[in-house]
C-alpha cells in the first residue's frame, strides 16, 4: 500500500526522474504558449507555429508515461523514447517544408525527409534494442541522418531557404544548428547504448546518465526549434 501511494514522488538524489518532470513542465508550457499564440500569428505562419506546438505536446506527454516507467523499473524507457522520437522528429522535418513551401518547396521533398527521418529512428531503435547487428543498423541510421544534414545546409532546402529570403534563410540556418549539433546527442546515446553497456556503466560511473543528457537535449532541441519558429513568423509577419 505504501509503495504504491510513493509512485510519481521523486527522491532528491533522483535527477534522472527529476530531469523527466522538468521536461514534461518544460514542454507542455511551451505548448500552452505555442497554442495560445496562434490567434495572434499570421495565417501564412499559422500551421507552422501549430505544428511546433504538437511537437512539444506529444514529447510532454510521452515523458510524463517516460518518468512513470522509469521511477516504477528504473530502467531507461528506449522503446518510449523512439515511439516519442518516431512522431515528434517528422514533425521537425514538415517545418522545414513549411517555411520553404511559398518558394517552392515540394511534397516530394516534404517526404524525402519524412522517409530519412523514419528510417534513421526505425533501424537506431532496431540496433539500440538488440535486433541484429548494432553495426549495420546504426550505419544506416548515420546516413539517413547525414542525408537530413546535408539537405539543410547544401541540398534543396538549403537552396529553398535562400531564395526565400533573409528571414527564412536565417530561420533555416538557425534550424540546422540544432539538427548538426542539438541532434548530435542521439548518436552518442546510440553508441553508449549499444557498446555492450561498457560506456553506459562508464557514464554512471562519473555521475553522468545518458537519460539525462536525453531529457536536456530533447527539451533544448523541440522547443528550440518552436521557438526559431515562433521568431520567424513575427519577423517575417
Amino acid at each position: 500500500m505504501i509503495d504504491q501511494m510513493l509512485i510519481g514522488v521523486i527522491a532528491k538524489t533522483d535527477y534522472v526522474s527529476f530531469t523527466f518532470f522538468i521536461g514534461t513542465m518544460a514542454m507542455m508550457a511551451a505548448s500552452v504558449f505555442f497554442f495560445l499564440e496562434l490567434n495572434n500569428t499570421s495565417k501564412e505562419w499559422r500551421t507552422s507555429v501549430l505544428v511546433s506546438g504538437l511537437i512539444t505536446f506529444i514529447a510532454a506527454v510521452h515523458y510524463y508515461y517516460m518518468r512513470e516507467y522509469y521511477q516504477e523499473t528504473q530502467e531507461s524507457p528506449t522503446f518510449f523514447r523512439y515511439v516519442d522520437w518516431l512522431l515528434t522528429v517528422p514533425l521537425m522535418c514538415v517545418e522545414f517544408y513549411l517555411i520553404t513551401k511559398k518558394s517552392g518547396g515540394t511534397t516530394g521533398l516534404l517526404w524525402k525527409m519524412i522517409l530519412a527521418s523514419v528510417v534513421m529512428l526505425v533501424t537506431g531503435y532496431w540496433g539500440e534494442a538488440g535486433l541484429g547487428n548494432a553495426t549495420i543498423w546504426g550505419t544506416i541510421s548515420a546516413i539517413a541522418y547525414f542525408y537530413i544534414v546535408y539537405e539543410v545546409w547544401m541540398g534543396d532546402v538549403k537552396k529553398l531557404a535562400t531564395s526565400a529570403g533573409s528571414a527564412v534563410a536565417d530561420a533555416n540556418s538557425a534550424l540546422g544548428w540544432f539538427v548538426l549539433v542539438g541532434w548530435a546527442i542521439y548518436p552518442l546515446g546510440y553508441l553508449i547504448g549499444t557498446a555492450d553497456g561498457q560506456w553506459y556503466e562508464s557514464f554512471k560511473n562519473i555521475g553522468l546518465d545518458m537519460n539525462i543528457i536525453y531529457n536536456i537535449g530533447d527539451a533544448v532541441n523541440k522547443i528550440g526549434f518552436g521557438l526559431v519558429i515562433y521568431a520567424l513568423s513575427r519577423k517575417a509577419s
